[in-house]
């Protein structure tokens, strides 16, 4: 399915078109006294202070340094050995004397925050990377070397840690799920390297994917992050950690009020894997899926898009033993309704592996409950891929759908799609594979346009085809154009 793009308006200004018939020109002096606040309208503004003096003192600064390879592209020496140019130039080149890669140190600044007397710090996977040298710094200055702990990419958090001999000053995590839009939050970090910052907004949303990895779910809030700020903490109004920083959308760097924080009560179990494992275990359940739009949902038969359609399931996976087939849609898991694909990825991913879980699907139409044994999601997984399409001359058309086909080993192959055609809208392209109409296999041209005349003879008004591109497999309902 399509992501609608995202818009921002950049440094303009949207005029509110505002009718002139109330509108009345007043040629009276303002009287600008009654426009400074009174005393009790001041004692009604919020003010953090007290809140920042007592977090501040755990909110750290991470210091990475690195050793990299120089990039490549830059042009051999102009000048002939010997050159009294030849020095300046020589350090700019990607290779040394020998021939090897040119190392050069790079230094990289983030943010983090400390959630134990003993030194357990957090931040983001993409501040510390693979964490061979990094640096704790306090809001007094003292430095501290850090050990990374653990880091999981898929939530892009890491846990690093101190050694101290005096006990230090942590803050604890608050449970975001009581968290609204509208409410007051500061974030604190070290933007830009310039050490210790606070800045307060509200959130703005929930709930948010941005594309970060499998499991978005982010907090969005106005208070300015900006770069430096990564792995820093969200705090409430009553200092509790709700999130921890991680992503803006901006054009240039800055901040423009698109903040994104991972939300406490993701964190909160991320951290404790990490802290005892030094890794992060999640359950698997083998399939690929994807979101049921409403078109899917019709041709489905489902009453509104909800839940997660299978498009594929893994060879001899938890999913396959338990009986779940491509086509399922999961509605339930455990006794919850699942609205959508994150909803079924975030639910599976927390399950303990090897438990057992009831999945309800839905499947011709009605719904089947499953009891699946959950597996452990594993570290390198790779789903087995199609091979090229191997056509033959074109057997067939269905002018309905807009596509012409050709036979495939693997199923039926897509050779053109009509550019105005509700195919090419949804992503269809020469070289995709019908490998079901309906839900039945298709081995010829003629299954598919046969699977079409089945469809119109039901009056339905649109026919789910599985497709398969390169290793992925996918559902979409195309409309059934009337002749």
């Amino acid at each position: 399915m399509r992501r609608p793009a995202l818009t921002l308006v950049l440094a303009g200004v949207v005029a509110l078109g505002l009718g002139s018939a109330n509108v009345v020109a007043n040629t009276e002096p303002l009287d600008t006294r009654s426009a400074a606040p009174s005393a009790n309208a001041l004692e009604r503004l919020p003010s953090f202070a007290d809140l920042v003096e007592k977090v501040s003192p755990a909110v750290v600064s991470i210091r990475v340094n690195e050793e990299v390879a120089a990039q490549a592209g830059v042009p051999e020496l102009p000048f002939p050995p010997g050159s009294p140019f030849e020095r300046f130039f020589r350090d700019m080149q990607p290779q040394g004397r020998d021939g090897a890669p040119r190392r050069r140190q790079t230094t990289s600044l983030g943010s983090g925050f400390l959630i134990s007397e003993d030194g357990y710090i957090v931040t983001n996977n993409h501040v510390v990377g693979e964490g061979k040298d990094i640096t704790a710094v306090r809001d007094d200055g003292t430095e501290m070397t850090a050990k990374l702990i653990g880091r999981d990419p898929k939530t892009d958090l890491a846990l690093v840690k101190v050694e101290s001999k005096t006990p230090l000053p942590y803050v604890a995590f608050g449970n975001s799920d009581n968290v609204r839009v509208g409410d007051w939050v500061l974030a604190v970090g070290n933007p830009f390297g310039l050490g210790g910052t606070v800045t307060t907004g509200i959130v703005s949303a929930r709930g948010r994917e941005i594309g970060a990895g499998p499991y978005d779910d982010f907090i969005q809030i106005d208070a300015s992050i900006n770069r430096g700020n990564s792995g820093g903490p969200t705090f409430d109004v009553h200092g509790n950690v709700v999130g921890v920083n991680t992503a803006i959308y901006s054009p240039t760097g800055g901040s423009v009020g698109i903040g994104f924080a991972i939300p406490s009560s993701i964190a909160q179990r991320v951290i404790a894997q990490l802290k005892d494992d030094g890794k992060v275990t999640r359950g698997w359940l083998g399939v690929t899926i994807q979101q049921v739009d409403d078109d899917l949902a019709t041709s489905l038969g489902l009453d509104k898009a909800r839940g997660a359609l299978v498009a594929q399931v893994a060879n001899e996976s938890p999913a396959e033993n338990a009986g779940i087939r491509t086509g399922d849609v999961i509605v339930n898991i455990n006794g919850k309704e699942m609205e959508d694909v994150r909803a079924v990825s975030r639910t599976v991913a927390d399950l303990q592996p090897d438990t057992r879980a009831e999945i309800v699907v839905w499947r011709d139409e009605r719904r089947r409950s499953i009891r699946a044994r959950i597996g452990t999601f594993p570290e390198n997984l790779d789903m087995a891929a199609a091979g090229p399409a191997e056509t033959a001359p074109a057997a067939g058309t269905t002018e309905s759908l807009g596509l012409s086909l050709a036979n495939s080993p693997d199923g039926v192959v897509v050779q053109k799609v009509d550019p105005a055609s509700d195919a090419a809208e949804k992503g269809i392209r020469p070289g995709d594979v019908i490998v079901k109409v309906s839900g039945k296999d298709v081995k010829s041209p003629a299954d598919v346009v046969a699977g079409v005349e089945e469809a119109t003879k039901a009056k339905k008004s649109s026919v789910l085809l599985l497709l398969r591109s390169n290793d992925q497999q996918r559902f979409v309902a195309l409309t059934i154009e009337k002749s």
